[in-house]
C-alpha cells in the first residue's frame, strides 16, 4: 500500500473549495459536477471574515489528517495485516447474521418543504428560480438548485449565481402549520413515528401493512396520495428494511430497495459515504484521506480501520457497507434528552446594550421552554458567535436546579458574557444540561436507598464503556454504531458556519441537544477580554427571586432544593429545607426503611445484569 501524501493546505484546495460549498451540496436537484459552482462560490466569498475562517478550518483539518495519516504508516510499519482481515472477515460474518429483514421502515421527506409552502400561497412563482431566506438561504426551489443555490447559502453568493434569484421573507409560523398537517398524516400509519424535523420522518409501517393487507409500494404510494390531497405538497420516500434508504428518487417519487443482502450490499457499494447518516463532512474527508470514497470501499482498508478504531468507528463501518442500520422507529424519550436551549442569529453587534438585549430575549425564550416542558437543570452554557463566524462557549454549573425565570437566567448568561466584552457577535444562545425531568415520577424511596444493600440499589445500571463523558449525572453511555467518533461534535461545529438563520431576521432555535456539546472544551477567542475559564463547578448560590447571581452572604434566600428524605424538588430557603426534611425524618422513615430493607434482602434475586425496563410511550412531537 502506497502511503497517500498529506493534503496541501492552499487557499485555492479542492478541499477549501468543498468546504465553502457548504454542508447542503449533496442536496437533490443539484448538478452532479459543481467544480464551477465552486468556484464561483469561492471567489464571492474571498475576503469575507467567513472565507478567512473557513480557509483555517480547512487548513486545521489538513494538518488534522496529515497526523493521521502518519499514524497510519506506523500502525502498519512491519504489520502483517492478512490475520486482521481474517478476524475482520468473521465481524462480518456475525453481524451479517444479525440483518434483520422483517420490518418495513420509510423515510419520508417533503420536497423543498419551505419554497413548496411559499408556491401554495403564490402560484405565480411556479418556474421561477426562488429561495426562502434573508441573509442566508433557508430553503431553494428546485429550478434554483439548477444554478448552484442551496441551503446553508448566503443569499449574496446565491445572486451571484442566479442573477435572477426571487428571495423570500421566512414565515415560520406558516412552515409550523403545514408541517403539523403532513406529520398528523404520516402519523396514522405509524403513531410512533420517529419525526427527524419539520419535514421528514422515519415510519415503521409493518404492522400497518399487515392489518390492512396490503404491500409497502401501496401503502407508500397511499401514504404519498393523502399528503397530496390534503396540502396540496409532494413528499418523497425510500422503503427499505431500516434506515438506509433516503433521497434516491426525488422530488416527488418513491424508491423500494429489495429486501435481499445482495441487493442491499449493491446498493450500499457504489454509495458515496457523505451519504450515510452519522459521516459528516469532516470525517468524509478523513476517510478520503484514507482512500474510502464510496461504502464499498470500507472493506479493502478494513484492516487499517480496524488498527484505527479509536478515530473512525469500525463497527459503524462494517454495518454501513452491509447496509446494516437501525430498524428501530420510535419518538426521542424524554429520559434521552440531554440539553435544552434557545439562540438568536443576528445582523453583526458590537453596542453592548444591544446584546444584552439579545441576551435576554434569548433568556425569556429558554425559560417558556424550560416551564412549558418541564425541565430543570445545573449547568448553564452562553453559546455566542463572534463575526468572524468563530463559536464559543461558557459555562457555570450550581449544586442546586436552575430557576426557569428569565431575569435569573439573563443574570447568569449576563454574569459569562459580561467577562468576555468587548466583542462583536452574530449569534448568542444559552443551553441548560444536567437535566431533571419535573415530569418524571418521584425517586422511589428516598432516604431508604441508603439501607439497601449495595447490589441490590435501584440507582445502580450496569455501566458500558464510552470515551463520551456524559452531561447528565446518572445516564449511562453506550458504544454509538449509529454514527462515527465524532460525528455530533461536528454537527455542533457546523453552527460556526453563521448559516443556520438568515442574518437579517430575527429567528429563535429551540434545541432539543442529545449529545455533549462540543464548544465547553474550546478554548477561549483571541479577542476576549483576559480572565479565569468559566467552565467550572460553582459554590456560588442562585435565587429564584433576585435578578442578579447571588453572593455567599445571599445564601440563605428561596432557591430550588432537594429534599434528601423523599426527593421532593423544593422551592424554600435553607431554614425550610430543614423544616422540610424534620418533618420527613419524624415519621419513622429511618426505621421503616431498614426493615423493608431487611426483609428484602431474605427473597431470592436475579443476579444477572439487566437494564432496568422502562416505558416506551409515545412522546408527542412539539407544536
Amino acid at each position: 500500500m502506497e502511503p497517500e501524501k498529506p493534503p496541501e493546505p492552499s487557499q485555492d484546495s479542492a478541499s477549501l473549495l468543498k468546504r465553502l460549498a457548504g454542508p447542503s451540496s449533496t442536496k437533490a436537484g443539484l448538478a452532479h459536477d459543481q467544480t464551477a459552482i465552486n468556484r464561483i462560490i469561492a471567489e464571492a466569498s474571498k475576503g469575507s471574515k467567513f472565507y478567512e475562517n473557513e480557509k483555517r478550518k480547512d487548513k486545521e483539518l489538513s494538518e488534522r489528517i496529515a497526523k493521521i495519516l502518519k499514524q497510519r504508516d506506523e500502525a502498519l510499519h512491519g504489520v502483517d495485516i492478512r490475520p486482521i482481515e481474517r478476524n475482520i472477515n468473521h465481524l462480518l460474518e456475525e453481524l451479517e447474521s444479525r440483518r434483520d429483514l422483517s420490518q418495513t421502515v420509510v423515510h419520508v421527506d417533503m420536497d423543498a418543504f419551505y419554497c413548496s409552502v411559499e408556491l401554495l400561497d403564490d402560484p405565480s412563482l411556479q418556474g421561477k428560480p426562488f429561495a426562502v431566506g434573508g441573509g442566508v438561504v433557508s430553503t431553494a426551489s428546485y429550478e434554483a438548485r439548477k444554478f448552484g443555490v442551496r441551503s446553508g447559502m448566503a443569499t449574496f453568493v446565491a445572486k451571484k449565481l442566479c442573477p435572477d434569484l426571487i428571495l423570500l421573507t421566512s414565515n415560520f409560523e406558516r412552515y409550523s402549520e403545514m408541517s403539523d398537517k403532513v406529520m398528523d398524516i404520516f402519523e396514522r400509519y405509524d403513531s410512533t413515528m420517529l419525526v427527524a424535523g419539520c419535514d421528514e420522518g422515519y415510519l415503521n409501517i409493518t404492522k400497518y401493512c399487515e392489518e390492512h393487507m396490503v404491500d409497502a409500494d401501496a401503502c407508500v404510494q397511499e401514504i404519498r396520495d393523502t399528503v397530496f390531497r390534503e396540502t396540496l405538497l409532494t413528499v418523497s420516500a425510500g422503503i427499505a428494511p431500516n434506515k438506509i434508504c433516503s433521497d434516491k428518487n426525488k422530488p416527488n417519487g418513491q424508491y423500494h430497495l429489495p429486501f435481499d443482502c445482495t441487493s442491499i450490499k449493491a446498493f450500499m457499494h457504489d454509495l458515496s459515504i457523505r451519504k450515510v447518516p452519522g459521516v459528516g463532512r469532516v470525517n468524509e474527508r478523513l476517510l478520503e484521506a484514507l482512500g474510502i470514497k464510496t461504502c464499498g470501499d470500507i472493506f479493502k482498508h478494513r484492516a487499517i480501520l480496524q488498527l484505527m478504531d479509536k478515530q473512525f468507528g469500525l463497527v459503524f463501518l462494517l454495518r454501513t457497507y452491509l447496509g446494516i442500520a437501525s430498524n428501530i422507529v420510535q419518538p426521542i424519550q424524554r429520559e434521552e434528552r440531554k440539553s435544552i436551549g434557545a439562540e438568536r442569529t443576528f445582523h453583526a453587534l458590537s453596542n453592548k446594550t444591544h446584546i444584552l438585549r439579545k441576551l435576554e430575549e434569548v433568556a425569556g425564550e429558554l425559560g417558556d421552554d424550560m416551564v412549558r416542558g418541564g425541565w430543570t437543570g445545573k449547568t448553564v452554557t452562553l453559546k455566542y458567535k463572534l463575526d468572524t463566524f468563530q463559536v464559543f462557549t461558557r459555562a457555570k454549573s450550581f449544586d442546586r436546579w436552575v430557576s426557569s425565570k428569565k431575569e435569573d437566567l439573563f443574570a447568569i448568561g449576563k454574569e459569562l458574557l459580561l467577562l468576555e466584552l468587548p466583542l462583536t457577535l452574530r449569534l448568542i444562545g444559552l443551553r441548560i444540561t444536567k437535566l431533571k425531568d419535573l415530569h418524571a415520577p418521584e425517586p422511589a424511596g428516598g432516604i431508604k436507598r441508603f439501607f439497601e444493600p449495595a447490589n441490590s440499589s435501584p440507582r445502580k445500571r450496569p455501566r458500558l464503556t464510552s470515551n463520551v463523558e456524559d452531561c447528565n449525572d446518572e445516564d449511562d453511555a453506550g458504544e454509538d454504531h449509529e454514527s462515527m467518533p465524532g460525528f455530533y461534535e461536528e454537527e455542533e461545529d457546523a453552527d460556526g458556519r453563521g448559516f443556520d438563520a438568515p442574518d437579517d431576521e430575527e429567528q429563535t432555535d429551540i434545541s432539543h441537544d442529545l449529545n455533549p456539546p462540543y464548544h465547553e472544551r474550546r478554548t477561549r477567542p483571541p479577542v476576549s477580554a483576559p480572565g479565569p475559564s468559566r467552565t467550572r463547578p460553582s459554590d456560588s448560590s442562585f435565587s429564584a427571586t433576585t435578578s442578579k447571581p447571588m453572593s455567599a452572604r445571599q445564601a440563605d434566600r428561596v432557591r430550588h432544593q432537594d429534599c434528601p428524605i423523599c426527593g421532593k424538588l423544593l422551592e424554600t430557603d435553607n431554614k425550610g429545607l430543614n423544616a422540610h426534611i424534620d418533618f420527613c425524618l419524624s415519621r419513622n422513615v429511618i426505621m421503616e426503611a431498614q426493615t423493608e430493607a431487611q426483609s428484602s434482602t431474605k427473597k431470592p434475586k436475579d443476579l444477572a445484569l439487566s437494564w432496568p425496563s422502562s416505558a416506551k410511550g409515545k412522546r408527542k412531537r412539539n407544536r
